[in-house]
Formats: structure tokens, C-alpha cells, sequence
């Protein structure tokens, strides 16, 4: 079936207003393709010190050129629960490369921390630019111009976006993206959600609270609640970047490493060395990017994308915007219920037919592009499957199963969750923002209610903690944004949040930081912009001012006489404090060329 005739408009609109850009890009990455990785071109000087520590046989193929040469880049740590998989993949893939008949080295390593672990810490004001240092961590690893191709380890938050944008500025290159996997499930998402509540209120202590977290957290492998990190797993998949039925296999099974073995294989057969040769520069085009913000849509995933897509479109030269993001979320049903969502988790996900049953609706409905490139080949109707392991540890295939396993987790597009997707763009005199109104429910979609004025999470915390918050508000927490302190997230906010909104009040939040990707049933204008640093409108806003936010309508406003409300001063913050200490120091210049939330929030600039 064709794409539906609204979703090819707004492809074609991406098109045209990435036209100038997308063809210098494509233009640079063809004449990297020309001069091409050669071997034999380098000096021997050159030469020597990329083979050097390389085994007499794998020197002997370097040296002749005659072998395509696969690099490693990889976000292995042995404290994060996601990326500890990946301490053994190189050696599996230099393994599966050898047997392929080809060679691999790790070209370099990228860090990888965790919102989980900084969440309301100082190091998470570093986290949103650890997706641009990734990037330039993988340029170096690549910029010794050794590889015919690259595949890229890596699961969570910023990592996966970070490595895109490299992968897409190294776009002369095949890319192929090794995930590790969830977690097995644990303590169900709701109950540890319960416990965290008990906790902020007081009617249980720290023993109880670690308990609860640990066993919700427990093994290796992501997290299993719909956040960014599953969300990243979710977008390589639909934008053809992992092998078909990779994202959700649990790490250190059999299955596993025969995917990871399988995905090696893959990239040395798609070199230029090969008669399939698939430069990623040239695989990612604007459809594939448009089916990204349709999985994002259909799976109620997470607000973090609406940043980390934009940067990672215009690293291959398309001009991807809020509006596109919001129009298409109109127009796309939602088919998953996973937490925050709903109480499955993302193997309940998997198991009621995953993303080879999503991508077949979404599909055979029309509301994706079929006819793109994807590291497996020409189109995406060869990711409508379900993996399984074969005989003598290889990867097989079947048909996604034609009937939901567990139709209150995943739904066919002919009876979705809801019509439109979980994410909206609000415009008002506040700038504009994003919501994700996935989770939350219809009647609390609209609020207007007295602003309370905070300048970061621990002073709304605190306000709560002494009792301050009794009647409806509006939570204004500003000087969050990625010119301010990085654009950190304000999990924290969510447990406190949500206490009152149980409570029977009606509160919302208004910020230009952002939430969590598991962000969930409490209303939420965020990544507002202008952020208040860069003159935002929220920099105006006074306790007591009128708010209204409607999630249906899209629409954030201050109700006050507009000439009244334009001759206020801008509030000024002294953030010297969260300027230094865990390294924050170091990003002083990250924090002064940082675009717009708008924009991708990146510190590279204008890169379309």
C-alpha cells in the first residue's frame, strides 16, 4: 500500500525545505565515497600504526587491501546496566568478521552515562551534551579513515542519538547498529512507581524505597519501561539501521549473539568492496527520518526525540521541525501501551508481536513509507517478522504473527489506542513547547490555574515537603534550558507531581528543561522556547499569573493583558552554582553555541 496521502505531503514539504542542504551533504559524502577508505594509499608510516597491534594474518589482509575492514565503535562500561553487555562483542564480532572473511577493530570508545544514575544530581547537566561529545568521540575513532564500514554499540539515552549523528556525518560509510537489549522483567513499572510515592510522602522509608528500585532494576540490559533508551531501540529498527527483529532480545542469550553475529556479517557485505554497497549518508533520506517520528507516534515514545531527531536529521542535511512532529502526530494512531503508558513493559512489548507486528500495521495502513533502504536491503516490508534462532546458532525468520498476543499492549492499526499520536506542539505568548499527552488522561488535558515561579526542581521539592502546595497550580520551573544549566531532566518532578495530582488537585508543569523519557500522567509544557536565558516569554511569568495549557488544542498562554505582559522585565537567575563541579566547567562552551530546543539543542550549530 502506498503512504497515506497526508504523510507523503508532509515528507514532500521536508523535501523541499531540505533541498539545498541535503544536496551539499550528499554531495560531501559522494566525494569522500570517491577518494574512499583505501588502505594502499596511506603511507607506510601510516599504515604501520593502524595494523600494529593487529595479528599476523589480519596485518597480512590489511596490507594488501583486499578485505573489507569493519570499525568498532562502542559505548562499553561495566556500571551501567545496558552497555555492561557489550564488554564481549568485540571479540564475537572480530570472530564473525574473520569468518565472513573480513576484519575488525574498535576504532574507539564513547562514553555513555546514565539519567537514571544523575537524575537531580549535578551530572545531569551534562547529560544532554554528552549526545554531541559522543559524536565527536565516534569522528575520532573513524577519522583515521582505516574502515569500509562501521557498526556502532550502543543502547540509551543520549548514546544512540549521538552515534546517529556520527554515523550520518561519516555518511560515505555502511552503519550498522548492534543493540544489547532489555533487562528481564522485574518489579512491575507501577509498583515501583507505588513505592516512590509512599516514599515522597513519607509512609515508607529509604530500605524499602532501594529495595523496591533494585528489584525493578536488577540485571544487565535497559531498562524496561518505554523511555528514551527503548525508544532509541524502536527508531533504529523502523529506520532500517538495525538488522530486521534486532531491538529487543535480551542480552547474553543465544539469540543475542546470533543476531550480533548475523548484524557484522551484514555490514562487510555491504561495503563498497561488494555488490551491495549501502553508504549510510545516502540510506537515511527524509522518508526514512518521517518513519521515525511515526514509530515515535505510534508508540508513545519518548519527548526526548523531539530534540535528539532534529539534530540527528540535519547531521544528514534535512530540515526536520516541531511542526512536522506535531502534524504527523495527527494523523498517526497510537498501537502500544508500555510504560509509562500503560503497566506492560517493553518484553511484554516483544512478546505480544514487537516490532515486526507494529511495523506490518503501521504498514499495511499506510502510514509508513515502505520503499526506503535499510541495512538489510530495499524496503521495509522485510522487518515484519518475528526472530527466532535456527539450527547451529544462526538468526531465522517468520511472519509477525496476524493477531496481537496481547491486544491491551499492542493494537492493529484497524483498533489503535487512540487516533493520534502521544506527542503535540503548544504554541502561545509562553513561546513554543512540547507535550507528550500519550499517558495522560483526556480530562486532564486542559488546566488553567495560578502559576508557582521556581527556579529549579529542589525548590518546588521543598515547597512540598513543608506543605506549601494545597490548592490547583501551574509549576513554572525556568533557567533549564540548554543555554542555562545543559537542559537537565526533571525526573524528580514527576513523583511529587503525581502525589498531588492524586491528591485531587489539578497541577501542571511548564519548563524549558525536559522530563524524563518515561515521562507519564501528570500534564507538561516542556522544552519551552525560547528557554528564559535566551529572553523567553517564561522569563515574565510572576506566582499568581494565570496559565492556561491546552494539550487538545495546542495551545500555552499567560492570561494577561498582552502590552502589560510584554512591558514586564526579564528575571535574571545567577546560575554560577550550576556552572562548576562534576565537570560542569568543562561545558562552559557547550552551554554558549547551544541551539534552540527547537533546533536539536546542539552545540555544533546550523549543521543543515
Amino acid at each position: 500500500m502506498t503512504v497515506r496521502h497526508e504523510i507523503a505531503a508532509i515528507t514532500a514539504r521536508i523535501v523541499e525545505r531540505s533541498r539545498s542542504t541535503r544536496e551539499e551533504y550528499l554531495a560531501r559524502i559522494d566525494a569522500a565515497i570517491d577518494r574512499g577508505p583505501h588502505r594502499t594509499t596511506l603511507s607506510c608510516g601510516n599504515l604501520a600504526h593502524g595494523f600494529a597491534a593487529c595479528g599476523p594474518v589480519d596485518k597480512a589482509l590489511l596490507a594488501a587491501d583486499r578485505v573489507p575492514n569493519l570499525g568498532i565503535i562502542t559505548s562499553y562500561n561495566d556500571m551501567l546496566s545496558a552497555h555492561q553487555p557489550f564488554e564481549t562483542y568485540p571479540a564475537l564480532i572480530k570472530q564473525a568478521a574473520a569468518e565472513a572473511g573480513g576484519v575488525a577493530q574498535v576504532a574507539g570508545g564513547v562514553p555513555a552515562m546514565c539519567d537514571g544514575v544523575t537524575q537531580g544530581m549535578p551530572g545531569m547537566e551534562l547529560s544532554l551534551f554528552s549526545r554531541d561529545v559522543i559524536a565527536m568521540s565516534a569522528a575520532i575513532g573513524l577519522s583515521h579513515n582505516m574502515f569500509d564500514a562501521a557498526v556502532f554499540l550502543g543502547v540509551c539515552d543520549k548514546i544512540v542519538p549521538g552515534l546517529t549523528i556520527a554515523a550520518l556525518t561519516f555518511g560515505h560509510l555502511p552503519a550498522v547498529f548492534i543493540p544489547a537489549g532489555p533487562m528481564t522483567t522485574g518489579l512491575p513499572n507501577d509498583e515501583k512507581a507505588r513505592v516512590r510515592q509512599l516514599y515522597a510522602e513519607g509512609k515508607v522509608g529509604r530500605a524499602e524505597l532501594l529495595e523496591a528500585e533494585s528489584k525493578s532494576y536488577h540485571g544487565p540490559g535497559t531498562c524496561t519501561f518505554y523511555g528514551t533508551a527503548n525508544s532509541n531501540q524502536m527508531l533504529m529498527e523502523i529506520m532500517g539501521l538495525h538488522t530486521p527483529g534486532a531491538s529487543f532480545i535480551n542480552p547474553n542469550t543465544p539469540l543475542r549473539d546470533a543476531l550480533t553475529r548475523e548484524a557484522t556479517k551484514r555490514a562487510l557485505e555491504i561495503t563498497a568492496l561488494g555488490n551491495q554497497f549501502t553508504p549510510v549518508g545516502r540510506m537515511i533520506d527524509e522518508r526514512s527520518i518521517v518513519n521515525g517520528v511515526i514509530g515515535l507516534h505510534a508508540t508513545g515514545g519518548s519527548t526526548n526525540h523531539t530534540i535528539h531527531l532534529i539534530a540527528m536529521a540535519a547531521a544528514a542535511g534535512i530540515k526536520l521541525t516541531w511542526q512536522d512532529i506535531s502534524d504527523l502526530s495527527d494523523v498517526v494512531p497510537l498501537l502500544a501501551r508500555v510504560y509509562p503508558n500503560g503497566l506492560a513493559d517493553v518484553n511484554h512489548f516483544h512478546a505480544a508481536g514487537g516490532m515486526g507486528f507494529l511495523i506490518r500495521e503501521l504498514l499495511d495502513a499506510g502510514y509508513l513509507h515502505e520503499d526506503v533502504r535499510t541495512v538489510w536491503g530495499e524496503g521495509l516490508r522485510s522487518y515484519t517478522i518475528e526472530p527466532h534462532l535456527g539450527d547451529e546458532g544462526t538468526v531465522t525468520r517468520i511472519p509477525a504473527a496476524a493477531v496481537s498476543g496481547d491486544a491491551k499492549v499492542l493494537a492493529p492499526a484497524s483498533a489503535p489506542f487512540q487516533l493520534t499520536g502521544g506527542l503535540k506542539v503548544l504554541h502561545g505568548n509562553l513561546g513554543a513547547a512540547i507535550i507528550k499527552t500519550s499517558a495522560v488522561k483526556p480530562e486532564r488535558r486542559l488546566i488553567e490555574a495560578p502559576a508557582r515561579v521556581f527556579h529549579d526542581q529542589e525548590e518546588l521539592n521543598a515547597a512540598f515537603k513543608a506543605g506549601e502546595l494545597t490548592s490547583d497550580f501551574v509549576a513554572v520551573v525556568r533557567f533549564q534550558g540548554p543555554k542555562a544549566v545543559g537542559m537537565p531532566e526533571l525526573h524528580r518532578l514527576t513523583t511529587v507531581l503525581g502525589v498531588l495530582q492524586d491528591r485531587g488537585l489539578k497541577v501542571a508543569l511548564v519548563t524549558d528543561g525536559r522530563m524524563s523519557g518515561a515521562s507519564g500522567k501528570v500534564p507538561a509544557a516542556i522544552h519551552v522556547t525560547p528557554e528564559a536565558l535566551d529572553g523567553g516569554p517564561i522569563a515574565r511569568i510572576q506566582t499568581g499569573d494565570i496559565i492556561r495549557l491546552d494539550a487538545d488544542a495546542g495551545t500555552l498562554e499567560v492570561l494577561i493583558n498582552e502590552a502589560e505582559f510584554a512591558s514586564r522585565p526579564l528575571v535574571t537567575q545567577d546560575l554560577t552554582a550550576s556552572h562548576h563541579g562534576m565537570g560542569r566547567e568543562l561545558f562552559a562552551g557547550m552551554r554558549a553555541l547551544a541551539l534552540r530546543a527547537d533546533a536539536g539543542a546542539s552545540a555544533f550549530g546550523e549543521m543543515t
